[in-house]
This record gives structure tokens, sequence and C-alpha cells, in this order.
């Protein structure tokens, strides 16, 4: 059959794999006549035309939707037993076919510099920011979303076009022993970890400190003279610099003290962004950013010190991170017309843990309020952390009172030990689930109010500030 048309999954003329090139990388058994591929998913419902449909066992069976991919288009689908419909390659295990894709695309990918990024909070935001500075320098991939697990990495890399000069990879986890694997499948050039903390703990026995160990583990996948990207303020910077030596890496530090590679000066946010003055390899250097958050302090440098390890001028940078907008559900900022005037939302529903809720508070107190308005907090529970939640849920109320917040509103369990904990001028409206709470999204922001919203993504924390977006009807921007 003739090759399909390229899909936005490959970035070249050729097609993205060829069914030769699927037997050679994993294996396998071609049924049916030869095909071609311009991109791939496991998921029926976003199968293009052209595209290589994976069988992945999971909740369901994967098999179960081959007809219904081929029927939307696929060429051919990776199987571990004969389906009709179309061509197939078989295999005895698919998510094993998918990781030797994976593993085949890097291989017959020898000009590609590969990065990978980790961390306890930031790796998203981080990982895109390199990606924009990588587009402007040349063809490059990328995660897409948040597919950093088992199944997303070796996606990504079976995504990647064979003539992809640079590409970067986010990595994470949610159990011990899974960054290592996943680092050796991509075999980054360099490698950054944004910070470490108190996430995922609930499945550590050592909490925190099994936590920063397996972030570290993202070293261990380095390519021969390979570079890690460390954040030097980070109170486990010993460990991480530890496995890094260990993995024979360069190690290049960001942080805010001297003798750093890339050093915070200064960081002045503003409604549109944020001003930055850092030293970087010893020379002071002023840019602009389109974020507004403390933390891109210091994720904006280590985005630098990324890019500059992948052969990414430091101009080229700059110019990146000065149009990097907010991700979706990560800061992303709109004014909300209503009866009276209108609220300022910053959405941080996607995820929320004590240290990204720390700095989203910290990045709220220093935003300027007029003609009455309040600097308010709506959280959702905050989860995976095991039998520390209580104590840093109710933690919280120190951060926020530091910060000098003025109302919270809060959904869930685990926030109610924060609401109890805080002083009556502060409480604003609790509900036992975030569905209850978006109910009475008009109660909780009024005219000049800024208001952000945050917890973490299983706590729904996005239908709070759907709702909060939606009172946009009352009376226009």
């Amino acid at each position: 059959m003739p090759d399909p048309t390229p899909s936005a999954a490959s970035a070249t003329t050729r097609p993205l794999w060829t069914s030769q090139e699927i037997v050679a990388a994993t294996g396998g058994r071609l049924i049916g006549g030869p095909f071609s591929a311009s991109g791939l998913t496991y998921n029926s419902r976003e199968i293009g035309p052209g595209e290589l449909f994976l069988a992945l066992h999971g909740a369901r069976d994967g098999h179960e939707f081959a007809a219904g991919a081929f029927s939307a288009g696929a060429s051919g689908a990776l199987v571990d037993h004969a389906i009709d419909g179309g061509p197939c390659v078989v295999v005895p295990d698919t998510l094993k076919g998918l990781e030797a894709l994976g593993v085949f695309s890097r291989d017959r990918s020898p000009i590609t510099r590969r990065g990978a990024v980790t961390g306890s909070v930031g790796k998203t935001s981080v990982t895109q920011a390199i990606k924009a500075g990588l587009d402007l320098a040349g063809s490059s991939h990328a995660s897409i979303k948040s597919y950093n697990n088992h199944i997303g990495v070796p996606l990504t890399l079976a995504r990647m076009p064979a003539d992809t000069a640079r590409a970067v990879f986010e990595i994470g986890m949610n159990a011990p022993g899974e960054i290592g694997p996943l680092s050796k499948m991509v075999r980054p050039h360099a490698a950054c970890i944004t910070t470490v903390g108190p996430v995922h703990i609930e499945g550590f026995s050592d909490g925190e400190t099994g936590v920063a160990r397996e972030k570290a583990a993202i070293f261990e996948g380095l390519a021969p003279d390979g570079v890690a990207v460390i954040n030097g303020d980070n109170p486990w910077d010993g460990l991480m610099s530890e496995a890094a030596q260990a993995a024979g890496a360069r190690i290049l530090r960001f942080g805010s003290a001297a003798g750093h590679d890339a050093r915070l000066l200064a960081f002045e946010p503003g409604p549109q962004g944020a001003r930055v003055r850092a030293e970087i390899h010893g020379k002071v250097y002023d840019f602009t950013l389109s974020q507004s958050g403390f933390h891109w302090g210091l994720n904006s440098l280590a985005v630098i010190l990324m890019l500059e390890a992948l052969d990414v001028p430091l101009d080229t940078a700059l110019a990146a991170l000065a149009d990097f907008q907010p991700l979706a559900g990560r800061g992303e900022t709109r004014s909300v017309g209503i009866a009276g005037g209108a609220f300022t939302l910053i959405d941080e529903s996607y995820n929320a843990n004590p240290l990204s809720m720390a700095a989203g508070f910290r990045s709220l107190g220093a935003r300027p309020v007029s003609n009455g308005g309040r600097r308010i907090v709506v959280l959702t529970d905050m989860l995976e952390l095991g039998d520390q939640s209580r104590a840093l849920h109710t933690g919280l109320a120190e951060t926020i009172d530091a910060a000098g917040l003025d109302l919270v509103h809060a959904a869930g369990p685990e926030m109610r030990y924060l609401y109890d904990a805080l002083p009556a001028s502060r409480r604003g409206v609790w509900t036992e689930t975030a569905v209850d709470l978006a109910t009475r999204a008009n109660e909780l922001a009024g005219p000049n109010d800024i208001v952000m919203v945050k917890g973490s993504n299983g706590s729904k924390a996005s239908l709070v500030a759907k709702a909060l977006a939606a009172r946009n009807a009352e009376g226009g921007v």
C-alpha cells in the first residue's frame, strides 16, 4: 500500500515507521501486507489515518479496540495475537514491544541530543520550556502532556523522527524503582532534577529520603560524558551530586548561592510576567519571563543550563523563556468578568504538594491588589502524603500567613485540617468535596480579587477552576 500522508506525529516526509522496521525492532511477526505508519498511539479514540495502533493491556485489553482503530484509519497494529481488520505485527508482549520500538528509535537517531527532566515540582513546565528552546534551535521532539511513565516514555521515544536534532523527555514516578529504567531507556546526554520534596512519599518507607534517591536515579541512564543539572538550593543536593558523580557526569548547579553555574540574583514579578537577574558562568544577565511565579526564578536557570548542555545558545534560551506561556492548570491566568467588575483567576489546578503550595502562596502574596481586592486561595486535598498528610496540610497555615493571604476556601477531608488551623478571619467556605465547592463558585470571589485554585489532580481542583471561569457569563470581561 502507498505511504500514508505524514501526520503531526512525524516531522519528516518519510514515514515514522515501516512494518519492516517494526519487525526488526520488536522481533515480531508480520501478518498481512507491508504497511507504514506516520504515528502511533494506544488510544483508539486518538488514532489518526495512517497510524500504528498499540494494543496494550490496561484496565481494558487494547485488542478489544483494534477493530475501531482500523475503522478510524489505522494502517497497522502491534498485537500479541492475530486479529482481523488490517495488517499487524504480533509480539509476545505489546508493552515490551513498545519499549523495543522506543529503544530502536533512539538508536536509529545517532545525531539526536537528548535531555531528561524529573523532580518533585515543575518537571512538566520545565520540560516544555526546554522544548520551546529546542524548537527555536532546530528540529526537536518532546514529551506531550505528562507522558512520563512506563508507557509515556517509550511512546515518546517511539514517536521521535529519525532526523530529530534535539529532544527532551519528562520522567516521573509513583513508586520506587521506576526512574532508573526509564532513564536508561532514554539514555540522555543531559538530565535535570528540578527539586526534591515530600511528594509521593506514601510509596516510600523512608519518606523524602527515598524520594530523593529515586529522583537521583535519573543519572543512571546518562550517556558517556553526560551532564547532570542539579538544584543546589535543595537540601538533597549532596545525595543528588553523589549519584551524578557515580554516573561520571559533569555537574552544573543552579540556585541562589555563590559559586553556582547559574545563580539567581533577583526576581521581580509583575502582572504580565517577571524580570530576572542572574549570574551565568560568572556573567550577569537581565531577562524577562512570561511567568510570574517565584519558582520560575530557579526554573528558568534549570532551563538555561539544560539548553546549554543540549548545545543551544544562551540568546536562544532567553528568547524562548521570554515567550513561554503558563501551561493549562499550571499558572494559566485570566480575567473573569462578573457583576460589578472582574476578578483575576490563576489556575494551578493540575497538581499540588507542599513545595508547590508554598511557591504559589508566595507568588500570590506578591501580586498587588486594588480597590478592596483580596488575595484568595481555593484549595483541594494534596494526595499521596501517607501518614504525614495531616501535618503537611495543617502546616500550610503557616505559609499562608507568611504570604499575607486574605482568605482561604477549601474542599476535602485533608484540607479540613488546614481549615481548622486557620484563624477565623481567613476562613472562607469549606466543603467535603470539590464538586460541592464548585457549586458555590459565586461565593468564592468578588470584584478586584485575585484567586488562585490549587490542589492535586485526583482531588478535582480543576472542577472549581472551571466553575469560577464560567462566572464570566455574569458580566463579560
